[in-house]
């Protein structure tokens, strides 16, 4: 099954494409897709569609997972991540791609296996999990990674207690 993370934000969206079959990694590609601050936000979230649409055509993933919002005090950064989630969302639907989403103690869960791990412990599970040779830059790319790991452990193990069922 092919996986794509995201790590949704309007001035970075990281992202992660990894491949889990028979309980094993094979780590795609990963990256982030930036948006100049200077730029009104309908042009940002064109830029973080139009890459995303590219992304999700290059690696044609089986399923989307995507860091659930986190409301923290700033009121307008959350509304900007909401903006860019609801691109990440329509971009998902138009493929006709199912989304799964996780909270940010969810994906530490299932990375390091404790929900309040630091940003330094999950880069290093990631790393490691993945055998990346170096941990990825920048954290919104080792975040939506995470959330791709995070996925294959909950997610496709739920899919396929489903379908072992149905079976």
């Amino acid at each position: 099954m092919i996986i794509l993370g995201i790590d949704p934000g309007l001035a970075t969206v990281g992202w992660g494409a990894v491949d889990y079959r028979g309980n094993r990694f094979r780590t795609l590609g990963f990256g982030a897709v930036t948006t100049p601050t200077g730029k009104k936000t309908a042009d940002r979230l064109i830029i973080i569609y139009d890459r995303l649409k590219e992304i999700i055509e290059r690696y044609r993933p089986d399923a989307i997972a995507v860091e659930e919002l986190f409301w923290n005090t700033n009121q307008t950064t959350g509304i900007r991540v909401a903006q860019a989630r609801g691109v990440i969302l329509l971009c998902a639907a138009q493929h006709g791609i199912s989304v799964a989403e996780y909270t940010p103690l969810q994906v530490k869960q299932a990375v390091v296996g404790y929900g309040r791990a630091d940003k330094h412990q999950v880069i290093s599970m990631v790393t490691v999990l993945l055998g990346l040779s170096s941990p990825p830059a920048p954290d919104d790319t080792a975040d939506a990674l995470a959330v791709a790991v995070c996925h294959a452990h909950t997610g496709c193990s739920r899919i396929a207690q489903l379908s072992h069922r149905d079976s």
